[in-house]
């Protein structure tokens, strides 16, 4: 299975997870305190800054890119319940 490894920017922390885990899960392996509220992808409250790898990330859901926009987010915010990883190395600012 492929695996991924996510850098905690704030933290000093990469982990290697498998394809497919959601940013929350990570963050919360690692300790990283993502605030959040619904774990859902409505309240908007787990948005994050992908700093780079983007492109190992899963597209946005409808959903996701509606909540996103409604909290005017930058083009890499990302909301940490919805987006998943899906190989090679990313930077997370949260």
């Amino acid at each position: 299975m492929p695996k991924s490894n996510v850098t905690f920017e704030k933290l000093g922390i990469t982990v290697s997870v498998p394809a497919g885990t959601r940013l929350i899960e990570i963050s919360e392996k690692v300790g990283a305190s993502i605030t959040y509220g619904c774990r859902e992808g409505e309240c908007g409250t787990c948005m994050m800054k992908i700093t780079s790898g983007m492109e190992n990330m899963s597209q946005r859901s409808v959903l996701e890119d509606k909540v996103l926009q409604e909290n005017m987010a930058g083009r890499n915010d990302r909301l940490a319940c919805q987006a998943q990883v899906l190989g090679g190395e990313i930077s997370v600012k949260a």
